[in-house]
């Protein structure tokens, strides 16, 4: 799972530079002092010992990794604001797409079109891609995060936020610096541990980092054509199909049988689906409609490519931020449709009552955390297929009345 600095934090003005907490613990040997103020973080530190020594690392680097660091309490705070499930997609769009970062976009693809070209024609990915998540992760490098990476690590780690994910990045993390890959000061980033110009998690960095300069070193941090080639690369690691749209805006016709949900774009042709644009739909492959503010707000015929980029960041807001962001870089129009922005809203509670009851009615299998994800909007469009409502999976204060008997 990524986890992205911009699109959690300073897009929607979660700004997560916060006040680093204070102090120092001593964690080398075989005695480690436990602070008062944090003995279990320490207890952490001396369990995850072992396991760091079982993946090859040495006490030198262990004991260098971790040399004064204290978990910082900033971090908690930032796990309960993440601005992808919570604001308003086209508040979020806005953010992501409105301000400079347009004009900033096109300023970077002037600067970079060399490498953009040449990144391009060796991953198949569209230099436009590339160029929104750049835009999105770090503003286009304008902010990259200046925490330390094995603090904010180790800090998620020993909470056990989202299970054992980031305690495996911060074994990898350390990898990084025992093998070489990474010096100790280098290893600076997100609130999340996302580092660079793309904001890599330190497994994303072990598999995809490219050294496209040639000087023996993927530097995501500072060489900007290593971080291009390196988020080209990990998109068409993740199955980017070359020559595919990640979407497009579409019209449907009057009468429109939205149970057609996943089909060719041939079969979406014959139903009289039309881009907005005008131009054709593709003439092979299949896509699916998607409907991020109900059907009667803008309605997009997304690709397989749309999920690569969801494997950058799992919100649908997010890959649908770094499309938009890429084809308003190349100077295609902004979404045509209006946003329903005056009806009313499911709040966060509302949200987990609904995904509780959907649970309970065998339509949904995850946890009610009160994020509307795919899993949501697809049991949701499986509750109105089965009510006999259009089915454009978007939840709303109507359906849940609806749900709770309530008319």
């Amino acid at each position: 799972m990524r986890l992205s600095v911009i699109a959690a934090s300073a897009l929607i003005s979660l700004a997560p530079a916060l006040a680093q907490t204070t102090g120092s613990i001593n964690v080398s040997g075989a005695h480690a002092r436990v602070t008062p103020a944090s003995p279990s973080f320490d207890i952490f530190l001396q369990r995850l010992w072992p396991q760091a020594q079982a993946r090859g690392i040495s006490r030198a680097t262990f004991d260098l990794a971790f040399r004064g660091v204290t978990p910082d309490a900033s971090i908690v705070a930032l796990t309960k604001k993440q601005s992808e499930f919570s604001a308003p997609i086209w508040s979020y769009l806005e953010n992501a797409v409105g301000g400079t970062r347009i004009q900033r976009g096109r300023d970077a693809a002037a600067e970079n079109a060399t490498v953009l070209a040449r990144v391009e024609a060796r991953y198949g990915v569209p230099k436009e891609v590339v160029l929104g998540v750049w835009g999105m992760e770090t503003n286009y490098g304008s902010f990259k995060g200046g925490k330390d990476v094995i603090r904010s690590l180790a800090t998620l780690a020993s909470i056990r936020y989202r299970g054992d994910f980031f305690r495996d990045e911060l074994l990898i993390a350390l990898e990084l610096i025992e093998k070489g890959y990474a010096g100790r000061d280098e290893l600076r980033g997100s609130w999340a541990g996302a580092m660079g110009h793309t904001q890599f998690m330190p497994s994303s960095y072990l598999k995809h980092a490219v050294d496209w300069t040639g000087d023996g070193h993927a530097d995501i941090w500072s060489s900007t054509s290593d971080a291009l080639a390196s988020t080209a690369n990990y998109l068409r690691n993740h199955g980017w199909a070359p020559g595919l749209p990640w979407g497009m805006e579409v019209s449907l016709p009057d009468r429109f049988d939205h149970r057609l949900d996943k089909a060719s774009f041939a079969a979406f042709a014959s139903a009289g689906v039309r881009r907005v644009d005008g131009k054709a739909l593709p003439s092979s492959g299949s896509g699916r409609l998607f409907y991020p503010a109900g059907h009667t707000g803008p309605v997009l015929l997304l690709t397989a490519n749309f999920d690569v980029i969801k494997k950058y960041n799992s919100s649908d807001a997010y890959a649908l931020a770094v499309g938009h962001l890429g084809d308003r870089i190349m100077g295609r129009p902004a979404i045509q449709a209006d946003w329903p922005v005056k009806a009313a809203r499911l709040d966060m509670a509302g949200t987990k009552d609904l995904q509780r009851r959907l649970k309970a009615l065998g339509l949904y299998d995850h946890d009610a955390d009160g994020r509307i994800g795919t899993g949501t909007r697809e049991a949701v469009r499986q509750y109105q297929i089965s009510a006999g409502e259009i089915p454009d999976g978007y939840p709303t204060p109507a359906l849940l009345a609806r749900m709770r008997g309530k008319r």
